[in-house]
């Protein structure tokens, strides 16, 4: 007997789903457990496994079409059976497949266009020549601003439309004559000369968002709009912490990152500034005793912030092995909902972009986030000299609901002291 297959709910927070990928096509065999489809949730794309035996008999959602949960996704049954009477009372809703659409219109200007983002190029226009100003008077020799001239140059003047204040005479007291209106030319200031260009063509390519980019504008627009948020920056000197990275790195088999440390760092902090550790619940402020770090990692469509659990407990090394597996597996999209879920702290890095200072919007319920920029070498006063030393950059943003500014600078003080002296991180 036929079976129905559903669009699942893959997430918590799952409305709609789009099929990103067909593992199998109409007229295949498929037994339980085998991949069905990749379906692409609002927080990851997951592989989904069909739950009977048979033969795929019907595809009801096309490969990149997005629709509520619970739709017919596929039916499932014995080769050549009747269908039709499935079809017929379990009929999906129509969810139209998004269409990179592209636009071109023509600039109305002729402003010069270079490196245009993929699109259908629009028919340039040709821009219409820019006219010289009218003729600017050129003071002629008369005398006491009075105009002079012969009968006959002023009729002529009249019959070409000529100005005789702009033409200079060359008659006695600077008469202007009739050979004068003969040659006379109008001024046109060089500068005013321009030759006709093609126009320019504005282009632009609109891609329809993802489930996972409407799920992180709803969510930081959210915490944005509604979380009172407040930064604290603090500078940290970080030569101790270049020396320590040397000498774990030297250790064979061991590499970790600068930002491996700060993870390690973060981790002992929170745990002696508990209060800084919590959620906002609405009703309530819940104080985490466990310390589950989120790690802001950049993927194709956006941003997915997977947590390493129980940082506290973990050594740098460890910590840094963990780190490097779920970014990785983030952005070949196989972690999994419930590894980029219960996140009691989070940490954006852009060090390694260059960036050496930005604050970050808090990902709700978490009552705060760290924001590292980059390590710059830079002068630095020592004893009262001026030496050579590296600073690092660092802001938290807090949630006043959560957070008070007194609390979040006290954590960010041992924060300081932990990664300006690493030993404290392993006593």
């Amino acid at each position: 007997m036929a079976e129905i297959v559903y669009m699942p709910k893959l997430s918590d927070t799952m409305t709609d789903g789009v099929v990103a990928e067909w593992s199998k096509k109409v007229g295949d065999k498929v037994s339980s457990g085998e991949v069905l489809a990749e379906i692409e949730t609002d927080k990851a794309t997951m592989e989904f496994e069909s739950f009977y035996d048979g033969v795929l008999l019907h595809i009801g959602v096309e490969k990149g079409k997005a629709v509520p949960v619970n739709t017919l996704l596929a039916i499932i049954g014995e080769k050549g059976e009747d269908i039709s009477a499935i079809l017929a009372s379990a009929g999906s809703p129509a969810v139209a497949s998004p269409v990179v659409e592209e636009k071109t219109a023509s600039a109305p200007t002729p402003t010069p266009v270079a490196d245009l983002p993929t699109g259908q190029a629009g028919t340039p226009k040709v821009a219409a020549e820019v006219k010289a100003p009218a003729p600017v008077s050129v003071p002629s020799a008369n005398t006491n601003g009075r105009l002079v001239a012969s009968p006959l140059a002023k009729k002529l003047a009249e019959e070409k439309g000529i100005d005789l204040h702009a033409v200079a005479g060359t008659g006695d007291g600077g008469r202007v004559v009739k050979r004068d209106v003969d040659h006379y030319t109008p001024y046109v200031p060089a500068t005013q000369t321009f030759q006709s260009a093609p126009a320019g063509v504005e282009s632009f390519t609109e891609v329809p968002n993802s489930q996972m980019r409407k799920a992180i504008a709803k969510t930081l627009s959210a915490s944005k709009f509604s979380a009172p948020h407040f930064y604290l920056k603090m500078e940290v000197d970080m030569d101790n912490a270049i020396a320590a990275r040397k000498a774990i790195n030297s250790v064979e088999g061991v590499k970790v990152s600068f930002n491996d440390m700060i993870i390690k760092a973060v981790a002992a902090a929170l745990r002696k500034h508990p209060k800084v550790n919590a959620d906002w619940m609405g009703e309530s402020i819940r104080y985490n005793n466990h310390i589950h770090i989120g790690v802001a990692v950049a993927v194709e469509e956006g941003l997915v912030v997977p947590v390493v659990r129980f940082a506290d407990t973990k050594g740098i090394a460890q910590l840094g092995y963990e780190i490097k597996d779920l970014a990785g597996r983030a952005r070949d999209k196989k972690i999994k909902p419930e590894e980029m879920q219960g996140g009691t702290f989070a940490v954006s890095n852009l060090g390694m972009y260059g960036i050496e200072d930005f604050t970050s919007i808090i990902n709700p319920p978490n009552g705060c986030i760290l924001s590292v920029g980059q390590i710059k070498e830079t002068p630095v006063v020592k004893n009262g000299q001026i030496v050579p030393g590296n600073v690092l950059k660092l802001s938290l943003s807090c949630d006043h609901r959560v957070v008070d500014g007194a609390v979040g600078s006290a954590f960010l003080q041992t924060l300081k002291q932990l990664i300006e002296n690493p030993v404290m991180m392993i006593v």
